[in-house]
Parts: structure tokens; C-alpha cells; sequence
């Protein structure tokens, strides 16, 4: 649609104009069209604007500004085309400008595409006029910034008419401030742009295709977080297979692989990971690039993982890699160790993936002396597999392939005290050996795991003592491997050891915790931090802490004061949070002292200088003075050595109902709800409470232990418990779960009408659903 010419001075001409070029309403008109007294107001208005009549275009622009508050949507937007008209021959002036925008900006919501496409050409045509006012008066451009805004709003539009308008005028401003200029282009608008592209991508392949050119392009902005952004836009179009690399990206790729920063490399390997490289030469320059890359960065082996990705997703290429490496290293290197390049090293990951891959006809294609080369490299290729087969049973797929015989460490004998020598046996004899010497592999995975523990013990360690100097993400990241790692131990584990693990892992949580809160407070040095994020992570940590103590049984006085230490941390984060004139906290201080004195009263365990330096300073009254100080002295110090510890841990089941059974119930009567509790390591002093929440009311009810049948170790029952809060509807949800009380002195927020937990509590069982329908309604 053509813009009003500037020729155009009375409101007639502007009417027949939009005759010739039809309005999008002008098609499907949404309501009736006016009648003769609204043309005939027209014509006059445009004879008084046209001659120059007494009233001049003030009176003009005051009828056309009524007649834009029509009910008729034709009749609003003739009245501001015939504002348009007045304005182009009008003195900029006068208030006539002040008028016209005022009627526009009312407008420019309108439901009406076409009362929207003139309100935005009135606003353009505003802007043009105040901006030779501005330059001749030589007054500031605060009312063009305003209107860049409005028309930047307009820019998203659902019309596309009226979107194209609002772009055309844009460009047409010309006096806009730079912070405004700036702000369209921010980082912010940037990043959030492309994750909005990537989000949407999976809706269509073909706009996935037309978004991945405009990503593309994102790759070349100056600012790494809008390329990170960018990456992790196009990671999550590889995610759902939307993802299709052409030959004209890969210049992009390649040369993100080789980029200056570490995050940009890492995440374009995790793409490549992911796609689908559909021509030879493409996949050939990903791996040399890759190569490359593994050759000037040798501290990053996350290479080796993705050279199999990649190389597993291409089977059919990978076997023409392995073909070729074979003639090499098969030729003689003049006494060089050929295993020892990198390239090598890449090129034989790449050619084993290809027994991984889902081209099965090409398994058979690998030459053997591409595995006899990749025994010793077992443990890089292993790595560099991960989790798809463990080291073993690819040491044994190695050794078929090349017909080499399976030379195997007998294990220690535990009967006997002695353990033999190495023995040659074939893949055939690995299943009876197993079976032989099953406790003594039970004896050395005890010690594999204890080793596996002490050493994330000591990376936990090492990687507290360089919190500072390092980038917080990479602590995350170290810190959630360990984790990743526990779980894994913790999964094979059972009895005194999958409690410890249990508690490791809680361990690590309060450590990140920590970590994160002592990183807020460099950020922010108030002690008063308010409803921020530093308030969620000390109450995470609290919580970590409190089921450290309450939820397991049979601590060793070394595990206990690592438990109470923690404890004095969480309480000193809190004075700084809300203050050193804090009773509740320091009562808590107080009480955790008292327990590590008499933990250490007989001499055999030593308050470590942490501990000590708090109980000087509170004995001082001086442990709110100095708390960042006090801070700084904390190190952790997990043992290894955990006895007989045990878990405490609960499970809750309702019995014969589930979302499609759900049980019946009367509105505002009591109800009974049938209930299976099982409980592991909890002793006749601890009190457990049953935990029912509808909407806002909740009810506590009282566990007599009593009742319960078994030990000390695992006992049962099933009851009926009542609720009596049931609410006025034809159905609902009761979430249920078992809390035990944490006697530490404190004040409990669970507690309701003075009946249910005192003091603090925490959550024994995962939170269950039950469900309910009113018998009227069922």
C-alpha cells in the first residue's frame, strides 16, 4: 500500500487516494459503512482546509479528531488519513501536530488493521513535522524517542501491512537519541532473539531452515554472549533433529572450532555431536578442524568424545577414515612412536565408532590392525566412548577382533591370602573365571569404590582451595561431575557404604551452597540482602544440613563435628543476612558450640582452627563484628572413615487409589484415606508426623510407633488416618508425605493451630498424591 503523496492538502484528496489503493478493511468490512453526512463532513472539512477558510486547519483538525472516535472502524481511519492530509500542508508550529499525534497514539491499538496502518503513517508523518521544528527551534528530540518506541511496537504488529509501515518508518526518523538507537540493538534484545529462533524451530522445518540462516549470521556479533546464545539456539535444534548443516555453513562451524574462547569451542562440538554432515569432504574437514584444534588445545579431551559422536552418526564416512589410517600406520615410522600424535589418536577413535554406528553392513569393514593399535590406547578410547560399553568388555571386543588371546590379572584370593600369577585365557573362558573368583571381585570393587570416593574427596578439596581464582561456572561444572560420579557409586551400593554415599552427596550440595552464597557476598557486601537469591541458597543449605544430622544414624564423632561445622557455617551466614542482634541465630551458635565441646571434652578429636576461632569470638561477643573473616577459615574436610552408618529414610503409599481410581468422599465431612508406611533405621525416640496439605489448610497427625511391626532397622504398618479440611468441591488432590521432627530448639513455620511438629522439621518420604471425588459427582 502506497504512502499519501506530500502533494496532498485537503482531506477529499486523501480520501479518493485511498479509494485507488483499497485498505486491507476495504475488502471485509467488520462493520456497516457510514452514510452521506459523514462524506458530506468530509468534502466540507476538506473545502475549509483547501481555501484557507477563517477557521483555519485548527477547526478542520478538531472535526476530523471527533469523527476519529467513531463507532465505524472505516469512518476512525478516513478520519486520521484526513488528519495525514491536513497535517502535510499545516504549520508544524501550531498545535495542529500536538492534535493529530494525540488521535494517532489513541488509535494505535485499535482491533481494526486499517485504523492501525493510518494511526502509524499519522505517527510517521508527526515525527516528520516535529523534527523540522525541532531543528529549527533547536529544542531536544525527547517526543522523537518516544514515537521511535511506539513505532518499534508497532514493528510486531499482527498485520503485516502494518508491520511493513511501522519498519518503513523507522528508517525515515531522523532525530533519535543513541541510547535509544542502542537499545534496540542491546545484548539483552540480541540473545533473547535467538533463543526465541531456536525455541521455535522445532515447530517447522522450514522455518528452521530460514531461522538457520539468520543464526548464521548472529555468529558474527561482537558481544559472546549473544554467540553463546546463538550456539545454544542451534544445540537445540540439533536436539530435535531440525537441524540440517549445508555445505555453505561449514566455514561458520569450522571456524568456531579453532575460536579464541573456550565456551565457543565447546559449545560448537556439542552441535557437531548432534548433526548430520550429508557430503564426505564436509565430515573430512570436521575431523582435520577437530584435529586441529586437539593439537593446540591438548588440556581439552572432550575432543576424543565428540571425534566419536561424530564419527558413530557416520558410519559409512568413518570406514572410508579407517581404510586409510590403516595403509598408514601400517607403513614403518623410522623408529617413531606413532601412537604418541594426537591425529592418530583422533583418527582411531573415529575409526572404531564405526562398530557403534547404525551402518551394521560396515562393522565388518575395519581392519584389524586398527584394534591391535587401539589396545594400548584403552583407556583414552574408553573415556572417549563413556557410558555405551564399559573398559572390560571393549578390552575383550579389541582382543576378539584381532584374535589376540585375553591376558587377565587373577583377583586376590580372600580364602587363602594369596593371589596367583597372570594366565592366558581365550573371550570364550572369561564367564567360568567371573564366576570363580566372585568374592574376590566383591573384595576389589570395595576397594575400587573406596579409591573412587577418596578421590572426589580430594577434588571437592582441591577445588574449594581455588574457588576463588577460577570461574564460578567451573566449579559448578567439577562440582556436578562429583556428584554425577556419587550417584553412579551410589546406584552399585547398599548397607553402610550407599549411606555414606547418601551423605557424600548431601555433602557436595551444602559445599555448592556455599560456595554460592560466599560468591553473592562478594558481589553485594550488605548484610542485609532481602528476598534474593542468597536467602533461597541459605535456606537450601540449612535444609542440607539439618537432614545431614536427622536423617542418618550411627555417626562417628569425626562425621558428626564435619556435620557441626557445617551447621556454624549456615548459622554465620545467617547473622549476615539479618544481623548479629539476631537470638534465634545465635542461640543456634550456641547450642552447636556446646555439642562440639563435648564432642572433643576427651581429647581424642581437635576442634579444627575454624571451630575455634568461632568459639573464641562468641565467647568474646564478638562473632558479629567479623563474620567475612570468620568465613574465610572454613575448609573442607570430608573422612572416609564412616562405621556403621545407616540411613533413615521412609516410604508412604495410599492404598487402591490413583488418578483413574480415585477414592469418594461427602463435601465438608471427614474423610478416611488408607495408608502403607514403611520405615528404615528409625529409633522409638524419634517422633514422625504425617504431613496432609489441601489448598491452605493442613493437617498434622501423630505416628505412635507403637503400632508399627518389625525392628529397629525396618518396621511397617497400614492405617487410616482422617482428614477432616474437606473442601466444598466435586473433587481434589491431598498431597501427603512423613516429616520427623529435628529437636535442635528452634521455632517451626509447619506448626498450625498450635497442633503438629515443634521445632523444625524434615521431609522423610517423598510427597504423595491422593485423590478424591464427591460421590454426588462421580
Amino acid at each position: 500500500m502506497e504512502e499519501p503523496s506530500t502533494s496532498r492538502a485537503t482531506v477529499s484528496v486523501a480520501s479518493s487516494s485511498s479509494a485507488n489503493c483499497p485498505d486491507p478493511m476495504d475488502e471485509e468490512p467488520s462493520v456497516s459503512v457510514p452514510g452521506l453526512p459523514f462524506a458530506e463532513q468530509l468534502r466540507a472539512a476538506g473545502r475549509r482546509a483547501s481555501t484557507g477558510s477563517p477557521e483555519g486547519p485548527e477547526a478542520t483538525v478538531q472535526a476530523l479528531a471527533s469523527m476519529s472516535r467513531w463507532i465505524y472502524p472505516l469512518a476512525r481511519a478516513e478520519a486520521l488519513r484526513g488528519l495525514a492530509a491536513v497535517l502535510e500542508t499545516a504549520d508544524a508550529r501550531g498545535g495542529v501536530v500536538e492534535v493529530c499525534y494525540g488521535c494517532a497514539v489513541g488509535l494505535m491499538r485499535d482491533e481494526d488493521e486499517g485504523v492501525r496502518l493510518a494511526s502509524v503513517r499519522l505517527i510517521a508523518l508527526c515525527a516528520d513535522k516535529l523534527n523540522r521544528r525541532e531543528v529549527s527551534d533547536g529544542n531536544g528530540d525527547n517526543q522523537t524517542d518516544i514515537m521511535f518506541l511506539q513505532l518499534s511496537s508497532m514493528a510486531r504488529d499482527m498485520c503485516t501491512n502494518v508491520r511493513f509501515e511501522a519498519f518503513n518508518a523507522l528508517g525515515k526518523m531522523q532525530r533519535v537519541s543513541e541510547g535509544v538507537l542502542l537499545q534496540s540493538l542491546s545484548k539483552k534484545v540480541r540473545t533473547a532473539a535467538c533463543k526465541s529462533l531456536g525455541a521455535l524451530s522445532k515447530l517447522s522445518t522450514q522455518y528452521a531452515q530460514k531461522a538457520l540462516d539468520l543464526l548464521m549470521g548472529m555468529m558474527n556479533d561482537d558481544t559472546e554472549a549473544v554467540r553463546l546464545q546463538t550456539l545454544q539456539a542451534l544445540f537445540h535444534m540439533a536436539t530435535y533433529g531440525c537441524l540440517t548443516v549445508q555445505e555453505m555453513h561449514m566455514h561458520m562451524f569450522l571456524g568456531l572450532l579453532v575460536d579464541m574462547n573456550a565456551l565457543i569451542r565447546d559449545a560448537t562440538r556439542k552441535i557437531l555431536g548432534l548433526v548430520n554432515l550429508p557430503k564426505l569432504q564436509m565430515f573430512k574437514s570436521a575431523i582435520n578442524v577437530l584435529i586441529t584444534s586437539l593439537e593446540k588445545h591438548q588440556e581439552e579431551q572432550e575432543i576424543y568424545s565428540v571425534l566419536f559422536s561424530v564419527g558413530k552418526n557416520h558410519g559409512n564416512f568413518s570406514a572410508n577414515i579407517a581404510k586409510h589410517l590403516a595403509k598408514e600406520i601400517s607403513m614403518p615410522s623410522d623408529g617413531e612412536l606413532i601412537l604418541d600424535k594426537p591425529r592418530i589418536k583422533a583418527l582411531l577413535i573415529v575409526s572404531i565408532s564405526v562398530a557403534f554406528s547404525d551402518d551394521k553392513h560396515k562393522k565388518r569393514d575395519i581392519p584389524e590392525v586398527i584394534f591391535s593399535h587401539a589396545i594400548p590406547l584403552l583407556g583414552k578410547i574408553s573415556c572417549a566412548i563413556g557410558e555405551v560399553v564399559d573398559q572390560n568388555s571393549l578390552l575383550s571386543y579389541f582382543c576378539q577382533r584381532t584374535g589376540i588371546p585375553f591376558w587377565e590379572t587373577k583377583l586376590p584370593s580372600t580364602e587363602y591370602g594369596e593371589s596367583e600369577g597372570c594366565s592366558v585365557e581365550t573371550v570364550a573362558d572369561i564367564r567360568p573365571q567371573i564366576e570363580k573368583t566372585g568374592k574376590s571381585t566383591k573384595y576389589l570393587d570395595d576397594v575400587l569404590m573406596m579409591q573412587s570416593i577418596k578421590s572426589i574427596i580430594e577434588t571437592v578439596e582441591r577445588t574449594w582451595t581455588i574457588r576463588k581464582s577460577c570461574n564460578i561456572r567451573d566449579v559448578r561444572n567439577i562440582l556436578r561431575t562429583c556428584k554425577e560420579e556419587l550417584k553412579i557409586l551410589a546406584s552399585h551400593s547398599s548397607g553402610s557404604t550407599g549411606a555414606f554415599l547418601s551423605f557424600l552427596f548431601e555433602y557436595l550440595d551444602a559445599v555448592q551452597f556455599i560456595v554460592e552464597i560466599g560468591r553473592s557476598f562478594q558481589l553485594d557486601n550488605s548484610c542485609d540482602l532481602g528476598p534474593t537469591s542468597p536467602d533461597i541458597l541459605l535456606e537450601k543449605l540449612d535444609t542440607t544440613v539439618r537432614r545431614m544430622k536427622y536423617c542418618y544414624a550411627g555417626f562417628n564423632r569425626e562425621m558428626e563435628i564435619q556435620v557441626c561445622e557445617l551447621a556454624l557455617l549456615a548459622n554465620l551466614f545467617g547473622l549476615s543476612k539479618v544481623g548479629i542482634h539476631s537470638k534465634l541465630v545465635l542461640d543456634k551458635l550456641h547450642c552447636v558450640i556446646n555439642r562440639l565441646d563435648c564432642l572433643c571434652a576427651d581429647g581424642s578429636c581437635e576442634l579444627s582452627y575454624f571451630s575455634r576461632e568461632i568459639k573464641k569470638a562468641f565467647d568474646a561477643n564478638f562473632v558479629g563484628h567479623d563474620i567475612f573473616t570468620l568465613l574465610e577459615l572454613f575448609h573442607p574436610k570430608s573422612k572416609t572413615d564412616y562405621g556403621m552408618l545407616r540411613a533413615i529414610s521412609a516410604d508412604l503409599q495410599a492404598r487402591e487409589n490413583d488418578s483413574d481410581n480415585p477414592s469418594s468422599y461427602v463435601c465438608g465431612l471427614p474423610v478416611a484415606v488408607s495408608f502403607y508406611i514403611s520405615l528404615c533405621n528409625i529409633s522409638s525416640q524419634d517422633r514422625l508426623w504425617l504431613r496432609m496439605i489441601v489448598g491452605e489448610s493442613i493437617q498434622h497427625t501423630f505416628l505412635e510407633l507403637s503400632s508399627f511391626e518389625g525392628n529397629d532397622e525396618v518396621k511397617s504398618c497400614s492405617t487410616i488416618i482422617p482428614f477432616y479440611a474437606t473442601p466444598m468441591a466435586c473433587s481434589f488432590v491431598l498431597r501427603a508425605c512423613l516429616v520427623m521432627e529435628c529437636p535442635d530448639g528452634s521455632v517451626s513455620i509447619h506448626r498450625e493451630c498450635n497442633r503438629g511438629p515443634s521445632g523444625s522439621i524434615i521431609q522423610l518420604s517423598d510427597e504423595l498424591d491422593v485423590y478424591f471425588v464427591c460421590t454426588e459427582r462421580r
